[in-house]
């Protein structure tokens, strides 16, 4: 009975142990919550701070060059307008690409795009590509969001 005890003890104070490392435990804000707050600018990045390259995965010509003049439009830095270089055929709205460093602007193109899947890759830049898919439109507008402009705490690194 005693070793029984003893064995259940140490079980779950190593299962807590564990989940206190892995912050499921322990800490009111996770981790990776914490340090992202630490590294991010405190101006959201606009339009222009994003280089993409739209490309047409289907066969109605000029499809690209219609939504890369739009997202200029919009603000964004339009570098290469063509077919898609890995030759898929997208059956959907499309597919935003991009490597690590260009998530934020990943999702900014995504929001002219909803319903387009984003998909990471290798490249070491922050571009993104946008591929354009059978069911696409039109770019959309999204919509102005109010900013407060109320003070907000600077979280301590």
């Amino acid at each position: 009975m005693t070793m029984t005890f003893v064995t259940l003890l140490l079980c779950g104070t190593a299962v807590y142990a564990a989940s206190y490392v892995q912050g499921w435990v322990g800490t009111s804000v996770p981790k990776a919550v914490i340090n992202a707050s630490c590294t991010s600018s405190s101006q959201p990045l606009a339009p222009r701070g994003v280089t993409v390259n739209v490309y047409n995965s289907t066969d109605r010509t000029g499809l690209a060059a219609k939504a890369g003049n739009a997202l200029r439009r919009q603000g964004f830095q339009v570098a290469t307008v063509d077919n898609d270089p890995l030759g898929k055929s997208i059956l959907s709205l499309g597919e935003i690409r991009h490597g690590p460093s260009g998530l934020e602007g990943a999702i900014l193109a995504a929001k002219r795009l909803p319903g387009a899947r984003i998909v990471q890759d290798d490249r070491m830049d922050a571009s993104v590509d946008i591929v354009l898919g059978n069911t696409f439109k039109t770019v959309t507008v999204p919509p102005k969001v109010a900013v407060s402009k109320k003070a907000t705490p600077t979280p301590h690194c």
